[in-house]
């Protein structure tokens, strides 16, 4: 670890403010600047920005983007003519690692196309598409802290690389050995010799046209209130847009509406947080709005607060996905749209109420791993086949109704949410209310997620340990329900009545326990942040049995935690 970091201390190459930081850190600081390389997760490679193999730095960047061309050009040597999408969020570096980028694939021979400013997820998921390009890169940290940023790679479909496809990426990246010996084409003499073409405008109206097309009643009057914040990222320009020009009457969260890479206004760019909507509630109080959009820094993430009984209330991921999937399946049925064979999609951590609502139309629901790649994938398999794409979501706040883009896309989800409260408003209904009246019809769902976060490389020890621990364990009974069923998604093992099957999956360290009505847990470190995530769902025949119920097993997994944390 010391020769590594004295290696990077010596780089005559290495940029000052990074040469800065090598000279200031201590043993601790060396450890967990270098005692790893960053990997690729669930959502491509993310790290703190600094010096070191375990950060986010020109370097690391570099050797990600050339095994990235070399993975391309192994694929097809067609891939230098058709190019590959580039975009980025509002973070720090995030601009500067895009020209890295660019610079690095010029070297190569391999056309960028790269927008003249920070753009949304999926703008660029629906530019690889249309650009035909070989593929695409997204330089984000999504919701994550100001100190981190990131990098994903998208395939020629606009899917970010599944397993087998990254696996190939990163036994490319893994034979570079040195990450400063990699040849860049300075960006000027790319742009001098058309080696990237920039992208803009134009792009963005092809995008918000098929955007528009999601709509399954336009030409309601609209009355509805919005307030809209972007939590200062890359939403805000297109996510405003969207909504105005289908006639909504929309108010920004003007300090949130900012380029602030240190998103100053938030203790947390993320709209999984209700706290994310503080200052979206003073302006809703000011002006009455009736809901409250929010979208993290990348523009990938939804979230929403609905006015309803005098208060502005939250909704989880699987509320707003289940009140999506019961509006676009009631209306396709009520215009007579609604197919023969249909699917909708979502993750192995998303609530059982998604296959019941599918199930009531006479459509499919399929669960895929934790990773909207894997959504995406089923969205590609599904193309030439007879059944139709319905839509797409995960709990934590993605979602997307049309295949054009095959990530989660907030551009969408902010006009669908706006539709259907806007719909809701002329029958006297707020989404609480139809939230309400479809717990009634499908039973009283609730689920929650627990956050344990553990930073470095001891926090990384102890979610290890933790996992061992559940992966040992039977859990047969837990709050007086039978366990059914044990999945273990690293060993890809499905245990049902003391009988052992294969899981037809892609090996993931996540365990999930199933119970006796629809009550299950999931453990799944994340692959984006130090953190582990455990994931609660309950369902009752009434909302007070479903919230008992709900309390019973928090409680259950916290003794259980604090056992296992004080060892």
């Amino acid at each position: 670890m010391k020769k590594v970091y004295d290696k990077w201390l010596q780089e005559p190459s290495m940029d000052d403010d990074l040469k800065r930081e090598l000279k200031g850190m201590n043993d601790s600081d060396i450890e967990e600047a270098f005692y790893k390389e960053l990997s690729f997760g669930t959502g491509g490679m993310r790290g703190i920005i600094g010096a070191g193999t375990n950060r986010m730095n020109r370097f690391t960047v570099q050797k990600a983007v050339k095994s990235f061309g070399l993975y391309l050009l192994a694929l097809d040597k067609k891939s230098k003519k058709q190019g590959v999408a580039i975009a980025h969020d509002n973070r720090y570096k995030s601009e500067a690692f895009a020209k890295v980028c660019v610079e690095v694939l010029s070297a190569m021979g391999i056309k960028s196309y790269l927008y003249d400013a920070l753009r949304p997820t999926p703008a660029l998921s629906h530019a690889v598409r249309a650009l035909q390009a070989a593929g695409g890169i997204m330089i984000t940290a999504s919701h994550n802290p100001p100190k981190y940023n990131g990098i994903k790679m998208y395939d020629e479909t606009g899917c970010q690389l599944v397993p087998d496809k990254a696996e190939a990426l990163i036994k490319l990246f893994n034979e570079i050995n040195d990450p400063f010996n990699i040849e860049r084409m300075p960006f000027e003499v790319c742009l001098k010799k058309k080696r990237v073409t920039m992208v803009g405008k134009a792009l963005d109206d092809v995008y918000l046209n098929k955007v528009n097309s999601i709509q399954l009643n336009p030409d309601v009057p609209k009355t509805l209130k919005i307030v809209f914040t972007p939590l200062h990222g890359a939403s805000r320009d297109l996510g405003l847009r969207i909504l105005t020009e289908n006639g909504y009457d929309v108010y920004p969260v003007k300090s949130q509406m900012t380029i602030d890479p240190e998103f100053s206004t938030v203790k947390s760019p993320n709209p999984e947080d209700e706290k994310a909507f503080e200052k979206a509630i003073a302006v809703g109080k000011q002006v009455d709005a009736d809901l409250l959009i929010a979208t993290d820094p990348d523009g990938d993430r939804l979230g929403l607060m609905v006015k309803h009984g005098g208060s502005y209330q939250f909704l989880t991921g699987n509320q707003t996905g289940a009140i999506f999937i019961e509006y676009l399946l009631s209306s396709l049925k009520t215009q007579g749209k609604l197919p023969e064979k249909g699917k909708i999609f979502n993750t192995i951590v998303s609530s059982e109420m998604a296959k019941t609502m599918a199930e009531a139309y006479g459509m499919e629901a399929e669960s895929t791993l934790t990773g909207f790649k894997f959504i995406g994938e089923k969205m590609q398999a599904l193309e030439n086949s007879d059944t139709h794409f319905l839509m797409g979501y995960e709990e934590s706040y993605g979602y997307v109704i049309k295949d054009f883009v095959r990530d989660k896309d907030a551009i969408q989800s902010v006009l669908f949410a706006a539709e259907i409260a806007n719909v809701l408003k002329q029958q006297h209904m707020s989404l609480i209310d139809y939230l309400n009246d479809m717990y009634e019809t499908y039973g009283h769902y609730r689920d929650i997620v627990i956050n344990k976060v553990h930073e470095g490389k001891q926090g990384a020890a102890i979610i290890q340990t933790i996992m061992d621990n559940f992966r040992a364990a039977s859990f047969d009974e837990v709050i007086g329900l039978k366990r059914l069923v044990k999945e273990d998604y690293l060993n890809q093992t499905r245990e049902t009545n003391g009988k052992t099957e294969t899981l037809d999956l892609p090996q993931s360290n996540v365990l999930k326990f199933m119970y006796e009505e629809d009550m299950w847990f999931v453990l799944r470190p994340s692959g984006t942040e130090p953190k582990l995530k455990i994931y609660l769902n309950v369902v009752g025949k009434t909302s007070e049995e479903a919230n008992n119920r709900l309390t019973a097993l928090r409680t259950f997994i916290d003794e259980t935690l604090n056992a296992l944390e004080k060892e």
